[in-house]
């Protein structure tokens, strides 16, 4: 681990896109800030780990089987309506 000392508005720079300022210390309290490219992500520890535990459940954990369709489908016990027969349409008579 490489341990530095930085005042406040000092800056630290991790791989050159990554910039972490000291904006201020109160106490036993130090506020970062921290500018990132968008595709990196930046969690504080606690968060981190939540994520990574939830990963880890979705992996293990599966997916629930889907329910199977029966083999044959039961016919209704009503009878089915008889449809009209379809007549074409009747010729226009010429004028």
């Amino acid at each position: 681990m490489l341990v530095l000392s930085r005042k406040v508005n000092e800056n630290i720079v991790i791989d050159g896109r990554i910039i972490v300022k000291v904006v201020r210390v109160d106490g036993g309290m130090v506020k970062l800030g921290i500018s990132a490219p968008s595709d990196v992500p930046v969690h504080r520890q606690e968060v981190y780990d939540e994520i990574q535990r939830n990963n880890q459940q979705a992996v293990t954990k599966g997916r629930q089987p889907v329910p199977r369709l029966p083999a044959a489908i039961p016919q209704l016990d009503r009878p089915r309506k008889k449809s009209a027969a379809i007549r074409p349409p009747e010729p226009i008579p010429p004028k």
